[in-house]
């Protein structure tokens, strides 16, 4: 008994395409926002950077400057010392903690620039340390060059990417903030949710303080980050709902945007760490109009490449020479199948060249000339011109080529099915061959001003005579 489940239903395709659709629906929407998000998570930085400086200059109890007097430095002895508290002078008078605004608006802005210009993955993120900032110097010129090193995730390969200036102030940024009074990053030890393990301490990149101990940055953490991130932005989908972003999204924001600005997708894909590069066109999001353009670019390029000389007018000389070509085509055992402009390779030796196409009317021309050429051969050999032998075979080995190109000819032509020709009746009616009187010749008999006969006397063709 079969099998009920198809092997369409095993390999899910139907279910990858959609998915694959939903994915490059998703990224749509949000590349164009993309601008929108970074702008305003940096405003969002410098304002609480700025109103965190102002309240700590601020004197505990007083108003803060700058907050039309909405804000006061909240007196809190019982607070840790490197924490400023603001309370709200408005009914209630509820607490916020500035310090940790800063702190979150600070990290949020941190890592919406590291994702979308690297590309890498979340478990990648958190797992950059002081160390993957590496740098080499170019043989040929002495330049410095900075590159971010990415440990091993996913496919367990490691790679280097180019750092670009706005990617530099970024980091530049994040290591001021977590140097100590020492100079050097503190060691943290994080958790990997899919080994399961603990990492041993290393100075990690994305890490903050949490009460008087340093702590790593979690996936969780990463993606509160990204959700309190855009609920200030009052970005909305297509179906009027606050728009979300996950890590992943930046990774395939950043494979479109790379392709369509003239990335190659191999080099996307060595900078993504993908194994295949369909998986890297995969990530890329396909735009309606972007196959056009993209093609009426490839012709406009493809032009301006070839001489101009090309798209001119030909002259009356050059086109009497064009039709003489195809008049010079016919030769005494086939036609020369010769592109026009080319020369004959084979100095008009017509027997040896691949392009001659023999004519089945001129089998026992190519007979006689396969027969000469044995003849000959062996009056060299017998001779002895040996090197007239070597020429000869080479002619023979060409006229039997031919010959048995005639004879594959006729065997595909002898094994052809003949489908014959229906008769006018079976056209226009499409009936069988039965013994029931036409209507047409009834109607004919009983003449054409009559329908009587027509419709009492014949007999309409059934779904069986007319199938």
């Amino acid at each position: 008994m079969p099998c009920p489940i198809s092997d369409d239903e095993i390999r899910k395709a139907k279910e990858r395409r959609r998915r694959k659709a939903r994915m490059d629906q998703r990224t749509r929407e949000r590349l164009p926002v993309l601008p929108v998000l970074t702008s305003t998570a940096d405003r969002r930085r410098r304002a609480a950077a700025d109103l965190l400086q102002v309240a700590r200059n601020t004197e505990p109890g007083a108003l803060i400057p700058g907050t039309d007097g909405s804000l006061r430095r909240a007196i809190a002895p019982t607070a840790a010392g490197h924490l400023t508290w603001a309370e709200e002078t408005a009914s209630g008078g509820r607490r916020r903690n500035l310090t940790y605004e800063e702190e979150e608006a600070f990290w949020a802005f941190a890592t919406i620039e590291v994702l979308r210009l690297t590309g890498i993955r979340n478990e990648e993120l958190l797992e950059l340390t002081h160390h993957s900032v590496t740098q080499y110097r170019l043989p040929s010129t002495g330049e410095v060059v900075p590159l971010l090193q990415i440990a091993p995730s996913k496919t367990d390969t490691e790679r280097l990417l180019l750092v670009s200036p706005e990617l530099a102030d970024v980091l530049s940024a994040i290591i001021s903030r977590l140097r100590g009074p020492d100079g050097a990053i503190p060691l943290v030890a994080s958790y990997d949710v899919r080994e399961k393990v603990w990492n041993p301490p290393m100075p990690l990149l994305f890490q903050r303080d949490v009460g008087s101990e340093h702590r790593a940055f979690t996936p969780t953490a990463i993606r509160k980050l990204l959700i309190n991130a855009l609920s200030t932005t009052g970005l909305t989908s297509a179906d009027g709902e606050a728009l979300t972003f996950s890590p992943h999204d930046f990774r395939r924001i950043f494979v479109t945007d790379a392709i369509m600005n003239g990335l190659p997708p191999h080099i996307a894909q060595v900078i993504c760490g993908h194994r295949s590069i369909e998986t890297t066109m995969g990530y890329k999001a396909v735009y309606p109009a972007e196959t056009i353009e993209a093609h009426r670019a490839f012709i406009a390029r493809r032009r301006a490449s070839r001489p101009g000389e090309e798209y001119r007018t030909p002259t009356a000389e050059e086109w009497d020479a064009f039709l003489a070509h195809f008049e010079k085509r016919k030769v005494s055992i086939g036609t020369c199948a010769r592109a026009f402009g080319s020369p004959c390779v084979h100095e008009h030796a017509c027997v040896r060249c691949s392009l001659l196409r023999p004519d089945p009317a001129q089998r026992a021309r190519l007979a006689d000339i396969r027969d000469n050429l044995i003849a000959r051969i062996a009056e060299a050999e017998r001779e002895g011109w040996l090197g007239e032998v070597e020429g000869l075979q080479v002619s023979l080995a060409g006229a039997q080529d031919k010959l048995a190109q005639l004879n594959a000819e006729a065997t595909r032509r002898s094994n052809a099915v003949s489908l014959g020709m229906p008769a006018l009746g079976q056209i226009a009616l499409g009936r069988r061959e039965t013994k029931e009187p036409s209507p047409t010749a009834d109607w004919a008999a009983a003449g054409s001003s009559e329908i009587g006969p027509w419709a009492h006397s014949a007999r309409r063709p059934t779904r069986r005579t007319l199938r």
